[in-house]
C-alpha cells in the first residue's frame, strides 16, 4: 500500500509555515513569562524608575501574608466547587440528549449558546439575577425565608460565583460528553441490558468507565479555567469581595499588580500561579490518567 508524502523542496518552507505560530507564542507567552519571572525578583516603585534585587524576598513575603494564604484556601474551594458543578450538570444533560435522539440537535444548539457568552457578560447577568435590590432570585429566596445578600455574605458571594463559572462552562463540557457518549457502541449497552443491567448500572459499569478518557480531558481544561478565565467572573459580580471572600490567586494578581501597583509581588505571585497549573496538570496526567480507559 502506498502513502502519499509530500515534499518540499524550498528546505525553509516548512519553516517559514510554522513562523506566525512560534512568533505568536514567543511574544505573548514565552516573552511575557520570562518578564515576569525576572520581575519577581525585583522591587519597584510604580513607575520603574526605582529598581533593587531582592531575591525570594517577594515570594518568602507572600507566603507570611494572611491575605495571599487566603487566596489559596478561596482558589480550591472555588476551583472544587466549578469543575464538579459544571461537569456533574454537563453529563447529566448530555445523557438526556444521548436518550432523546430525536431532538438532540435542536437541544444541542440551546445548550451550547451559553458558552458563547463572555465571561463579564456572565458575571453581569448572574449579579442582576442575584442582586439584594432588583435580582428576582433573591426575592424568591425571601418567599422561601432566606435573607440572600452576597455583598455582605461571603458564603452568598462564593455560591454566586460558583454558579456563574459553572454556567458558562457547561456549553463546554457539554459537547465532549455528548461526543464521548455518541461513540459508545450501542452493543455493549445492549449486551448489559440483555445481562439483566438496569439503566443506571449499565450507566456506571459501562457507559462511564468508557468516558473516563473525555472526563479526564475535561477535568484538566476545567482547573485551567477555573485558575485563569473566570477571572472577568469574579471582577463583574463580586470584586474578589466581601472581606476576599471571593479572591481567588488570578483575582489578587490583578489586584495587588494593576490596583496597588506592588509589581514585585504581583510578578512573584503570577509565577507561583502557573507553577500550580502545572503541578496540578502533571499529577492529573502521572496518576489520574492511570485509571483511564482506552
Amino acid at each position: 500500500m502506498q502513502t502519499k508524502r509530500t515534499i518540499f523542496h524550498n528546505r525553509w518552507l516548512p519553516y517559514l509555515l510554522l513562523a506566525p505560530q512560534l512568533a505568536i507564542t514567543v511574544i505573548f507567552f514565552l516573552w511575557p513569562a520570562a518578564q515576569a519571572v525576572r520581575q519577581s525578583f525585583l522591587r519597584e516603585d510604580a513607575f520603574g524608575l526605582n529598581t533593587e534585587f531582592v531575591g525570594l524576598g517577594n515570594y518568602l513575603r507572600l507566603f507570611s501574608d494572611p491575605s495571599y494564604l487566603n487566596a489559596f484556601q478561596v482558589t480550591a474551594v472555588f476551583a472544587v466547587s466549578v469543575a464538579a458543578l459544571s461537569m456533574g450538570l454537563a453529563l447529566l444533560l448530555a445523557v438526556a440528549v444521548d436518550r432523546v435522539l430525536r431532538a438532540n440537535q435542536s437541544y444541542t444548539t440551546l445548550l451550547v449558546w451559553p458558552y458563547a457568552v463572555a465571561p463579564a457578560v456572565a458575571g453581569v447577568l448572574w449579579w442582576f439575577l442575584f442582586n439584594p435590590t432588583i435580582g428576582i432570585l433573591p426575592y424568591a429566596l425571601e418567599q422561601l425565608g432566606y435573607d440572600w445578600n452576597h455583598n455582605l455574605d461571603g458564603t452568598d458571594a462564593m455560591i454566586l460565583v460558583v454558579i456563574a463559572a459553572s454556567w458558562k462552562q457547561i456549553s463546554y463540557n457539554f459537547l465532549f460528553f455528548v461526543a464521548g457518549l455518541q461513540a459508545i457502541p450501542q452493543s455493549l449497552r445492549e449486551a448489559a441490558a440483555i445481562d439483566g443491567a438496569g439503566p443506571v448500572k449499565r450507566f456506571f459499569t459501562v457507559v462511564f468507565p468508557l468516558l473516563s478518557p473525555t472526563t479526564f480531558f475535561l477535568l484538566v481544561i476545567n482547573v485551567t479555567y477555573t485558575m485563569f478565565e473566570t477571572f472577568a467572573v469574579i471582577d463583574a459580580a463580586t470584586e474578589g469581595g466581601p472581606s476576599q471572600a471571593t479572591n481567588i490567586l488570578v483575582y489578587k494578581v490583578y489586584r495587588d499588580g494593576f490596583v496597588s501597583l506592588n509589581l514585585g509581588s504581583s510578578a512573584a505571585q503570577s509565577v507561583i500561579l502557573m507553577f500550580i497549573v502545572i503541578a496540578l496538570t502533571f499529577v492529573q496526567f502521572r496518576w489520574i490518567e492511570r485509571r483511564v480507559q482506552y
